[in-house]
C-alpha cells in the first residue's frame, strides 16, 4: 500500500486537523518521498515512519507541533538541515538503521534547541571512536542518545510508564469499586434491618392474632361451661319443683282420705 492511501485510511473519516498522532509504519513511499502528508496536519504531534523506504525528509511538511519523528529503518543518509524549520519542537528523533555514517550528517540538528533524545542505533556512525561523548558535545541540548544519558543511566521507557499508568488507573477502578461496595454496605445492612423488623412484626402480629384466638376459644368454651351449668342447675330446680308439687299432691289426697273417714 502507498503512503497516500495509507494515510487516507488512517484518518478514518476525520480532518488532518483532528489528527495528534498517525502511524504509517511499513507502507511504501513515493521514489524515498514522503507523499500525501501536509501541512493541514497542524495538530500532530507523533509521526512514525518506519521501513517504508525514505532516502530524504526534504518533502516533509511543516508540522509546528510535532514532538516525536520515527525514521528508523529507512535509507535516510542526509538532509536533516531542514528539520529545524519544519519541526521546530521536536524533542524525540530516531534514525536507527539509517545511512548516517559521520557526525558531520547528524550536526544539522544541533538547531533544533527542543531535542532531549536521540536515537541512532545500527547506523555506522556509532562505529566512530569516542562517539558518544562527541555526538553529546556535538549537542549540547540531548539528555539521551541510544537510550542512554551521558552517565550511562537509562531512559525511561515511555511504552512502560504508559502500560504501568494504565495499571494504576486500573488499580484505582478497582480501589474505588471497593470503596463504592464498603459505601453501600451500610444501606444493604439498613435494608437487612429494615427486613427483620418487618419479620419481627409479622412475628408478634400473628402472636397478637394467635393470642385473641386462644382468648377467644377460651371465653368461648367458659361461656359453654356456664351455659351448660345454668341448665343443669335449672334441671335440679325443675325437679325440685316436681317433687314439691308430688308432695303437696300427696299431702292433699291424704288430707282427703282422713276426711272422708270421719264422716263414716
Amino acid at each position: 500500500m502507498d503512503m497516500k492511501k495509507r494515510i487516507h485510511l488512517e484518518l478514518r473519516n476525520r480532518t488532518p486537523s483532528d489528527v495528534k498522532e498517525l502511524v504509517l509504519d511499513n507502507c511504501r513511499s513515493n521514489e524515498g518521498k514522503i507523499e500525501g502528508l501536509t501541512d493541514e496536519f497542524e495538530e500532530l504531534e507523533f509521526l512514525s515512519t518506519i521501513n517504508v523506504g525514505l532516502t530524504t525528509v526534504a518533502h516533509l511538511p511543516r508540522l509546528n507541533k510535532l514532538k516525536k519523528l520515527e525514521l528508523s529503518d529507512n535509507r535516510i543518509s542526509g538532509g536533516l538541515e531542514v528539520l529545524a524549520a519544519k519541526c521546530p519542537k521536536l524533542t524525540h528523533l530516531n534514525l536507527s538503521g539509517n545511512k548516517i555514517k559521520d557526525l558531520s550528517t547528524i550536526e544539522p540538528l544541533k538547531e533544533l534547541a527542543t531535542l532531549k533524545s536521540l536515537d541512532l542505533f545500527n547506523c555506522e556512525v556509532t562505529n566512530l571512536n569516542e562517539y558518544r561523548d562527541n555526538v553529546f558535545k556535538l549537542l549540547p541540548q540531548l539528555t539521551y542518545l541510544d537510550g542512554y544519558d551521558k552517565d550511562d543511566k537509562e531512559a525511561p521507557d515511555s511504552d512502560a510508564e504508559v502500560y504501568a499508568e494504565g495499571l494504576e488507573d486500573d488499580e484505582d477502578d478497582e480501589d474505588d469499586e471497593e470503596e463504592d461496595d464498603e459505601d453501600a454496605a451500610p444501606g444493604d445492612e439498613e435494608e437487612e434491618e429494615g427486613e427483620d423488623d418487618e419479620e419481627e412484626n409479622e412475628e408478634e402480629e400473628d402472636e397478637d392474632l394467635s393470642g385473641e384466638v386462644r382468648t377467644n376459644a377460651i371465653y368461648t368454651l367458659k361461656c359453654s361451661e356456664e351455659e351448660e351449668e345454668d341448665l343443669n342447675d335449672k334441671e335440679v330446680e325443675d325437679e325440685d319443683d316436681d317433687e314439691d308439687e308430688r308432695g303437696q299432691k300427696r299431702k292433699r289426697e291424704l288430707d282427703e282420705e282422713g276426711e272422708e273417714d270421719e264422716d263414716d
